[in-house]
């Protein structure tokens, strides 16, 4: 039988190359696309400032672990000094102005306050310590996003210890050249530091916040098998970075154009003026690569840990995380860690949304997040506190409770409303008090820091601002604050 014209095995083989090319300068042109679209929007940007393109030299994590936290401060200053010598010294003149953190003449120059937060710190209780804390901060952030927290451990009695990241609180330049492991170091520094001023057996707990909370993971399940770090007894992750979104993980690509001098802004994914004191607005690609890297590396680990049993010795978490999370993902903090922890006494608190609101309409689909639909319907190996309306006509709050191994709730009043004007906490809020004078809704010093960024209310023209609006409205203190760190003494022994 003669075959059919063009099935020979040399044909079928054409056929599949041909194919493969056109795939091939598909995929091309697609990124090509891509990548020229990406140099149109660069190009329509305002220009890099010396803030973007001077990097200052932080010590490396080799340089880290050989040193110890008076080396790391007198470094902080030595960086500090320069940032001023090669940025703040030689700013154009259109620089000059009240809203650049920068500039000497700002009232949002930090050097100006009673206390410059962008540093590291530790807070000493009166007396004999009943125990030491290490708090780290998140990304682009400083150590003023856990400054409530530590004040409140030092009130119990603990020592604080609270770092910054290298590449943090200098400029936002300094994130184009920061490393994870480098980040990892400067943990095992500050424990080395937190046990050093307080020995075991007194309790040693770690506080994390966003980026904070995947460090501190990793710090916990170093030490699980590496006898040289110490042991944590407690960790207290908020909004932890267990996961983060796709887009991270081609954010490399995004920055390709950089290489070439005239498209050096792309190594940004956003830039802005830098009006917040303890806090890059500018945000470049390599920190959300880093950030990527970080939280695979973490989730591989916990895999392997739990593969191994090292998981049962893991110390107790608590977790505080809102519902709505532009930054960070729910599913994987659910999925990639609780659903993987022992029967170790860990509980997540979770802030749902404010379901008495009369904005239901205006929400994207999916944004009424479905706690059926997200929460294993299974036994869990963790209490689950969920805090929610009393009913979706009621303001008041309650505390649903599922306890570790149960399927039923106990429903409690905890005596917070959520308030009117808010419909979700978001990722940036939870460890600021709604008193905070640079976060807080209702500051309790509005003048502290040259601006207030919590207590404004826009209300005006589209397209005057040179930043989104969405930073201006996204939520920046936590109405149930008071409720956060309740639950932290909880678990505080003192």
């Amino acid at each position: 039988m003669n075959k059919p014209a063009g099935s020979s095995p040399s044909a079928l083989r054409r056929r599949l190359k041909t194919a493969a090319k056109v795939v091939a300068l598909g995929a091309l042109l697609i990124v090509g696309t891509l990548i020229g679209v990406r140099l149109y929007d660069i190009q329509q940007g305002p220009p890099l400032a010396s803030w973007h393109t001077y990097v200052p030299e932080e010590l490396n994590a080799e340089q880290l672990d050989r040193s110890s936290w008076q080396d790391y401060i007198a470094h902080e200053d030595a960086l500090l000094a320069l940032v001023r010598q090669n940025v703040g010294d030689k700013l154009e003149p259109q620089d000059k102005v009240d809203s650049n953190r920068y500039f000497a003449g700002a009232k949002v120059y930090p050097e100006h306050f009673a206390h410059d937060w962008n540093r590291s710190f530790v807070l000493v209780p009166p007396g004999e310590p009943a125990g030491v804390v290490v708090l780290l901060h998140g990304l682009t952030d400083s150590p003023y996003s856990l400054r409530h927290i530590a004040a409140h451990y030092q009130s119990a009695g603990y020592v604080a210890v609270a770092i910054r990241m290298p590449g943090h609180g200098t400029v936002p330049g300094a994130l184009t050249d920061a490393h994870w492991e480098d980040w990892a170091a400067a943990t095992r520094l500050a424990v080395r530091e937190a046990r050093r001023r307080v020995p075991a057996p007194r309790p040693l707990h770690m506080v994390g916040f966003s980026n904070g909370g995947a460090l501190t993971l990793m710090y916990a399940l170093d030490a699980l098998d590496d006898p040289k770090l110490a042991k944590p007894d407690r960790l207290v992750l908020i909004s932890p970075m267990v996961g983060i979104t796709g887009f991270a993980r081609f954010a490399g690509l995004a920055g390709l154009p950089s290489i070439l001098p005239a498209f050096a802004k792309a190594a940004w994914l956003s830039i802005v003026p830098e009006f917040n004191p303890f806090k890059y607005n500018s945000f470049p690609v390599n920190a959300a690569r880093q950030s990527f890297e970080l939280t695979q590396t973490l989730q591989e680990r916990i895999v392997a840990q739990q593969r191994s049993g090292g998981l049962e010795r893991m110390p107790p978490i608590i977790s505080f995380h809102s519902v709505l999370d532009f930054t960070v993902s729910t599913r994987a903090l659910i999925n990639a860690l609780y659903a993987r922890l022992p029967a170790n006494g860990s509980e997540l608190v979770l802030f749902d949304l404010n379901r008495a609101t009369k904005l239901g309409p205006l929400f994207r689909q999916g944004a009424a997040w479905s706690l059926a639909g997200t929460l294993p319907g299974d036994k869990r190996n963790y209490r689950l506190s969920i805090v929610t309306n009393a009913s979706p006509t009621s303001s008041q709050m309650v505390e649903r409770v599922i306890e570790a191994g149960s399927l039923g709730a106990v429903e409690r009043a905890i005596g917070i409303d959520y308030p009117r004007e808010v419909y979700s906490l978001s990722h940036v809020a939870l460890p600021f008090p709604t008193n905070d004078a640079l976060y807080g809704m209702h500051p309790d010093n509005i003048e502290e820091f040259g601006i207030s960024l919590g207590a404004m209310s826009m209300r005006g023209e589209v397209g005057a601002f040179v930043i989104g609006m969405d930073t201006l409205t996204r939520l920046t203190s936590n109405p149930f604050y008071s409720f956060l760190v309740k639950r932290i003494d909880g678990v505080m022994p003192r």
